[in-house]
């Protein structure tokens, strides 16, 4: 039976599954208008991913949306590449190298070969000490905001010229985040003050949304000098405020992983993906590889919309803009 609040709801949320082979309950959510896109793990992709990948878009084409799903992955580069190929370089080499260029323009290609339309990357967070978060599988540029702005406004500009949406992360920054602060595993609080969030870490965001960057991907760490009771992806005061106010970015937002540890303290998955919306959050990111997870969000989120929990003006203005993404990629 169609729903319309059902449809509403799917164009917030990214779905995913486990193994090769997509089920069919997710081909009959596509055609059901209820999934915004899939994002693709290595345990997804096989020789079989473009064959899978047309056969989710016929799928989408009995959507009652019309628009193009968003088929996404992590293409950094290095040992961060859930596709074989390119960028064979880490992001740390490439802005060595001065490769940046040319690594997103073969993350795009790469991508767009098989199907897929946005790459969750580039990370923009300037790493502090060798080894640590970022540093110890070289995600990061750089530990020179200046040289990650270079580096990650290139690899964007490079990317999005093949037609594949870049989204930038982990806003406001998680390069100060020590070997074991990982948000997917437990709760992270980054204690930086105010002004060194924005003259390093932020800096990079800057220089990316005057490239056009499609997406940006706030973290789930706490950044007690801008809210110090909710994780970024939570936060109005990270989200609107700093942002959409300071900075001005006008595009997508797309959550981290709504299931990661560092949640622990809010519930079910449903639940974090309705507290995210309510912050902000434009696409909800449902990554445990689990169909269930994807409807339980989308079943939740059109409750809300029922009952008028969340602002519907707010939602509409967030639906609209991944309308007009999903619309940039056809």
């Amino acid at each position: 039976m169609f729903s319309a609040s059902l449809v509403s709801a799917g164009q917030h949320v990214i779905w995913s599954y486990a193994g090769i082979t997509p089920p069919q309950s997710l081909y009959t959510a596509i055609s059901a208008g209820q999934v915004a896109g899939i994002i693709f793990f290595k345990e997804n992709i096989g020789s079989n991913i473009s064959s899978v990948i047309t056969s989710l878009k016929d799928a989408n084409a009995k959507s009652p949306t019309k628009l193009p799903l968003l088929l996404m992955t992590d293409q950094e580069g290095g040992q961060v590449r859930r596709l074989s190929g390119a960028p064979t370089q880490s992001a740390k080499q490439m802005c060595a190298a001065g490769t940046a260029g040319s690594g997103g323009t073969g993350a795009g290609e790469n991508l767009k070969s098989v199907g897929m339309n946005v790459n969750l990357a580039p990370v923009l967070d300037v790493f502090r000490t060798p080894g640590d978060f970022e540093d110890q599988y070289e995600r990061s540029f750089s530990n020179d905001p200046v040289k990650v702005s270079s580096c990650g406004a290139a690899f964007i500009a490079a990317q999005q010229a093949t037609g594949v949406a870049a989204s930038a992360k982990h806003f406001p920054g998680l390069g100060a985040a020590a070997a074991a602060q990982n948000t997917d595993l437990k709760p992270v609080t980054l204690s930086l003050s105010l002004s060194e969030i924005r003259a390093v870490d932020v800096l990079p965001y800057v220089a990316s949304i005057a490239a056009g960057v499609k997406l940006v991907m706030p973290s789930w760490a706490i950044y007690p000098a801008i809210d110090a009771s909710r994780p970024s992806g939570m936060s109005p005061d990270v989200i609107y405020t700093e942002l959409r106010g300071r900075l001005g970015f006008e595009g997508v937002t797309i959550s981290d992983a709504i299931e990661a540890g560092g949640l622990s303290a809010y519930g079910s998955h449903a639940n974090r993906a309705i507290l995210a919306t309510e912050a902000g959050m434009d696409l909800i990111l449902a990554s445990a590889r689990d169909v269930n997870q994807g409807a339980s969000i989308v079943a939740a989120l059109a409750d809300a919309l029922d009952k008028r929990t969340v602002d519907s003006k707010s939602f509409d203005r967030a639906t609209a803009r991944i309308a007009d993404l999903r619309k940039s990629l056809a």
